[in-house]
């Protein structure tokens, strides 16, 4: 039986951060974990930074993940925000990265709620709504914030199994239809 992969989806934020983690088999997916770091107590922002890169640290030893999706700062009215949701990014990524993660990808808010729930646009309860669907599990409503992460994780998974994602640096369309002879009609 195949072991699959492990992605651990991120929301960055500094005063409330999320992770998900889902396992991967083929192109099933399957709920591990989530949770939300809460931040919103600690004043001193680069003692926030600490809390995330260790925050992070203890869930890739728990969980082991292979591969880090996570969401990427958008441009607002204020580039302050854009800046701490940056280093709030960093201090992730480099945990995972300590941690052994081999890949890091990052997606915009509206790639991974179009990719759930087909609206860039949607709620956090839309979304929660879907991953309770796709993943067969109930979410509690003190993990809302984490339906992000959860949801990146997952868009992550769907990217990545895709024919022309699997195909990606490997010669792309061309590559694909020469491994898969047998998927043209």
């Amino acid at each position: 039986m195949e072991d699959g992969k492990i992605i651990l989806g991120i929301d960055p934020g500094t005063l409330l951060l999320g992770f998900g983690v889902i396992r991967a088999v083929g192109k099933k997916a399957e709920y591990v974990d989530m949770g939300v770091l809460d931040l919103r107590k600690e004043k001193d922002p680069y003692a926030k930074l600490q809390a995330i890169y260790d925050c992070i640290s203890e869930v890739c030893k728990s969980y082991h993940p292979d591969e880090l999706a996570i969401e990427s700062p958008f441009y607002g009215k204020n580039a302050q925000v854009v800046l701490k949701l940056g280093r709030a990014q960093g201090a992730a990524i480099i945990a995972c990265l300590e941690s052994g993660v081999r890949s890091v990808t990052e997606y915009a808010p509206r790639k991974a709620k179009e990719a759930i729930v087909g609206n860039g646009a949607a709620s956090k309860e839309q979304v929660g709504l879907m991953l309770e669907k796709t993943l067969g599990v109930k979410l509690e409503a003190r993990h809302l914030d984490a339906t992000d992460a959860l949801a990146i994780a997952l868009c992550h998974h769907f990217e990545s199994t895709k024919p022309i994602s699997a195909a990606k640096g490997k010669g792309g369309w061309e590559a694909f239809l020469k491994e898969h002879p047998d998927r043209v009609k």
